[in-house]
């Protein structure tokens, strides 16, 4: 449990940085520029995403059961995976109307997909993992509509539907591969137990 709480603190602490700890970004920026921070960001996320993994396999040969979910929550779950899907694949493209109604669907994917995991299982380092994202995507939140009521972001700028129909598109496909072999190859489990 120890390497799945330490690449959670350093996953999330990078990604807490822009938010909370505007100054620390911006004091590394101007000692080494730009390159510098992205180097520095994305090797604290890439060993935090690292580490959720190992530790996350790890933990599951010890951890306990804080709450065992009904059946049916399983099929909520899936069902919330699928917006999920969507709202991510809508944050990569120009805006359509999920991208320009969410402002920032690849939050609400987090939360989403962390909200959902949480509906099906309750073992302590599944909600460890997933009630800590859910948290991180509400703060996340908070924190962004700060910065756009005080205009330093920009909310996105509705183009077209067909983006929406291309969201989707892309969604179904990744939704099923998950859903048919991809979640059991890349998590080591089947997100639907047949029998």
């Amino acid at each position: 449990m120890a390497f799945l709480m330490l690449g959670i603190i350093i996953f999330l602490g990078i990604h807490f940085i822009k938010s909370f700890a505007p100054g620390v970004r911006a004091a590394v920026i101007e000692q080494g520029g730009t390159g510098l921070w992205h180097a520095i960001h994305g090797f604290c996320a890439l060993l935090g995403l690292c580490l959720i993994a190992y530790g996350f396999d790890v933990s599951r040969a010890t951890t306990g059961i804080l709450y065992t979910p009904p059946k049916f929550m399983t099929h909520i779950a899936l069902t919330l995976m699928l917006i999920a899907f969507i709202c991510l694949a809508a944050a990569f493209l120009p805006a359509g109307k999920i991208r320009a109604v969410t402002k920032h669907p690849a939050v609400l994917a987090i939360k989403i997909w962390a909200l959902a995991h949480l509906m099906a299982n309750g073992e302590v380092n599944s909600v460890l993992l997933f009630g800590t994202f859910l948290v991180w995507g509400v703060l996340l939140r908070i924190s962004m509509k700060r910065r756009w009521r005080a205009g330093h972001v920009k909310h996105p700028v509705f183009v077209s539907y067909k983006y929406d129909v291309i969201a989707v598109l892309i969604a179904l496909a990744v939704y099923v591969l998950f859903v048919w072999k991809l979640h059991e190859l890349l998590i080591g489990v089947a997100p639907i137990v047949m029998g």
